[in-house]
């Protein structure tokens, strides 16, 4: 995009820099936080006072776009439990099994879900007299030696008026991706990657499982706005951690209401179970960084377990955002004229003639027409630099919100055009060019391996037949000492240490 002349120079000191993170939580976050779905948390790293303490049960993002491999379908990809550290064993990352997961889909555009699927985890241990996630290498999601596993159920629910009319199961007892522990633990975790993809009737597939945060901008944006200086921006923040993702792929026939009405509205929603066994929606969310950045404290846990529908209550959030008077406080841009109803269409309705329903209902929803085919060469701003298969048309995994958000919130639309951004134009990990499409997780035991080990047969392959009730083994110490053969002098160390203990397991009838 070409900035306006008259505030090229005033803009791009906060364009690579610091207005750019905020202001893309500014934007997106602007129009969403008008609404307050019932049940989904608006794109959120930490975004709500409650939800901050329960990163289980924490929705993170929402992504939606037509598959660019298969046209005729729509993806869905929505994150939970944000900024896990890889290497954060021995307790590593799970689904909550109180807790039900939605995907929500409204078809005509009158801010209530027509069809809902609901994901909900069951967690399994193989052995819990060990404080391993795994007791050896893992080859496939059945393996013996995956102690932790995971498995959930797809349920389809159709609503009309809010009354479901039908429940159906679509799928059952279906194994989940685990958290990427390490080479040595997962040495080809490409492979239950794949595993985890499973297929659904009518052409229809899911996915859930770990996998790298898809989400990038820079943070610091959050210590006053990059404190008022703008030469330590362009950080992904987000590098290097990962989420936990829930994928979905149906194709468009089955989401939209008809041919002539293709655009569909989506927002995800975590539900938990309180004490006297009913679930309540703690978490929701459709655009991006509508409850981080557009909505004020005493909204943001209110919002949460909002629905769409309600979203009156959050109007004045979106017509008079905090951001650009902040942004004019510390960096003189000066804020566009309230109110703001270049921020209500876009973000509330969607953009006419492009993914704005008839008969709209003003709500926070991701809306995504989904007769506009994918873009051969996608261009991070989407919309706003003339691909309109991208934000806010729905969301791609390489749309770059926070930039596009930035120049919205500060007028792009009413003609003060802008090169805001934060200086983070694209994700540290390539994206996958099929279902999921999201990235492999970072894996927990990165580096190089420690001197005197060579990588190869160590006490990682004994693990599993040392955890092994002592009735169950088939072999006597000897075993555990000749495998020690050619590990090298720091794999006979681990060979003693493990058999010290193997032995004082067995000793106590383990």
């Amino acid at each position: 995009m070409t900035p306006n002349p008259r505030t090229r120079a005033g803009r791009r000191s906060i364009a690579t820099a610091v207005c750019g993170a905020l202001a893309a939580g500014g934007l997106t976050a602007a129009g969403v936080t008008a609404l307050a779905p019932e049940e989904a948390s608006a794109s959120s790293h930490r975004e709500a006072p409650l939800i901050s303490g329960t990163p289980q049960y924490d929705n993170t993002d929402v992504y939606a776009f037509v598959s660019p491999d298969k046209p005729d379908t729509t993806t869905i990809v929505a994150n939970w439990i944000p900024m896990e550290d890889p290497a954060g064993g021995p307790n590593f990352f799970t689904f909550a099994e109180d807790a039900q997961y939605d995907l929500r889909i409204d078809s005509n555009g009158d801010a209530q879900e027509d069809l809902l699927f609901r994901y909900t985890f069951k967690t399994h241990t193989k052995n819990d007299k060990t404080f391993l996630y795994n007791t050896g290498p893992v080859e496939s999601l059945d393996d013996p030696d995956l102690n932790i596993t995971q498995t959930y159920d797809l349920e389809l629910i159709k609503l009309r008026d809010l009354k479901a009319v039908s429940k159906t199961k679509v799928a059952d007892d279906v194994p989940v991706a685990p958290s990427n522990v390490g080479k040595a633990s997962m040495p080809d975790y490409n492979t239950l990657r794949k595993q985890a993809i499973h297929k659904l009737a009518g052409g229809a597939q899911t996915f859930a499982g770990q996998a790298d945060d898809p989400f990038f901008l820079d943070l610091r944006v959050f210590d006053l706005l990059y404190g008022g200086n703008l030469s330590e921006v362009g950080n992904d923040t987000l590098k290097g951690y990962n989420v936990n993702t829930i994928a979905l792929q149906v194709p468009n026939s089955f989401l939209t209401e008809s041919h002539e009405q293709p655009v569909i509205g989506v927002w995800s929603t975590t539900q938990r179970k309180n004490a006297q066994g009913y679930f309540a929606q703690v978490s929701r969310l459709g655009n991006p960084l509508v409850n981080e950045v557009v909505n004020p404290l005493k909204d943001k846990d209110k919002f949460n377990a909002s629905a769409p529908r309600d979203d009156a209550q959050f109007l004045k959030n979106v017509t008079n955002p905090e951001l650009p008077k902040l942004i004019e406080a510390i960096y003189k841009i000066p804020a566009p004229d309230e109110p703001r109803n270049d921020l209500v269409d876009v973000f509330l309705k969607g953009v006419k003639d492009l993914n704005q329903p008839p008969h709209v209902t003003p709500s926070e929803q991701l809306r995504l027409n989904t007769s506009i085919k994918p873009a051969a060469k996608p261009k991070r701003l989407g919309v706003l630099d003339g691909d309109n298969a991208g934000f806010p048309n729905g969301r791609r995994l390489t749309d770059d919100v926070i930039d596009a958000s930035l120049q919205v919130v500060e007028g792009e639309l009413l003609g003060a055009k802008n090169d805001l951004g934060d200086a983070v134009d694209k994700n540290d990990k390539e994206f996958e060019k099929s279902f999921p499409y999201v990235a492999l997780p970072t894996e927990g035991s990165r580096g190089p391996l420690a001197k005197g080990v060579d990588g190869g047969n160590d006490v990682r392959s004994q693990l599993g037949d040392a955890l092994q009730p002592a009735n169950a083994q088939g072999s006597d110490d000897m075993r555990l000492i000749a495998a020690s053969a050619g590990a090298g002098a720091g794999g006979i160390v681990l060979i003693g240490a493990a058999l010290m203990w193997w032995r004082r397991m067995r000793n106590r009838a383990y």
